[in-house]
């Protein structure tokens, strides 16, 4: 059982904020009653009736899976309120509308990289739930010369925010007195958490980039651009959690 709103969404029918609206207007019927907000019902058992149109198999859009280059300026969602650019602004429109694709997991407005969208909300159930700790690896700077007891505390993890960090991989590239260049691979995604991190230790971040996902980098990706999955790694990104 899934939020109506939800089914939606997958389905390419609306966005979330889309959906809901629906909802309130009274749009969206399931076994012929008018549903509210946080109703539950199920695609496959369930007579779900849009505009008095029935959602059926045939209607649901295929699956799609995309590794986007993020660039810096663009937020993760599907749509802003304060008409902000939202990543989904990278995507032409017959990817945009009626596909239900939605952003995997957050990578904040100021930073680039790796970022999986996809129609399929098993998956992304899968990709973002803090149990599987799947890696990813960014290329940060942070100003200043960091010291190597903070990058071994980092390292091997610490009681910050009532919960100890996991242990993270950490390498430094190149370090000055003005900047330090590393790479941080992390199996878990708090909320701007090498930002936060950083600023705590009195080394704000100068730049973030994420440059993979588990196995998949955007190395041969230009900024903004954009490209599908094969069915070979769709496939490894579902397994990944039985590793």
């Amino acid at each position: 059982m899934e939020r109506v709103q939800k089914i939606l969404r997958e389905w390419g029918i609306a966005s979330r904020r889309e959906g809901e609206k629906m909802i309130l207007e009274g749009r969206v019927k399931v076994n012929g009653i008018t549903v509210k907000l946080g109703d539950l019902a199920s695609a496959q058992r369930d007579k779900i009736e849009v505009d008095g149109k029935l959602l059926t198999s045939q209607r649901k859009p295929s699956l799609i899976y995309l590794l986007l280059n993020k660039p810096k300026g663009y937020i993760c969602t599907c749509d802003d309120p304060r008409q902000r650019k939202t990543v989904m602004d990278l995507l032409p429109a017959e990817l945009r509308i009626g596909c239900g694709i939605h952003p995997v997991g957050r990578l904040d407005r100021n930073s680039s990289g790796a970022l999986i969208l996809t129609n399929d909300g098993a998956l992304t159930v899968h990709l973002t739930h803090p149990r599987y700790n799947h890696p990813k690896t960014y290329s940060v700077t942070l100003r200043g010369k960091i010291p190597h007891r903070f990058i071994k505390k980092w390292a091997e993890g610490f009681m910050w925010e009532g919960k100890k960090t996991l242990p993270a991989e950490i390498n430094i590239n190149y370090q000055d007195e003005q900047k330090t260049q590393m790479q941080i691979t992390l199996r878990e995604g708090r909320n701007r958490q090498i930002r936060k991190i950083a600023e705590l230790f009195g080394y704000p971040v100068i730049s973030l980039h994420r440059s993979a996902i588990a196995f998949l980098n955007v190395s041969s990706l230009s900024t903004g651009e954009y490209r599908y999955l094969t069915t070979k790694e769709v496939n490894y990104l579902k397994e990944l959690h039985y590793q």
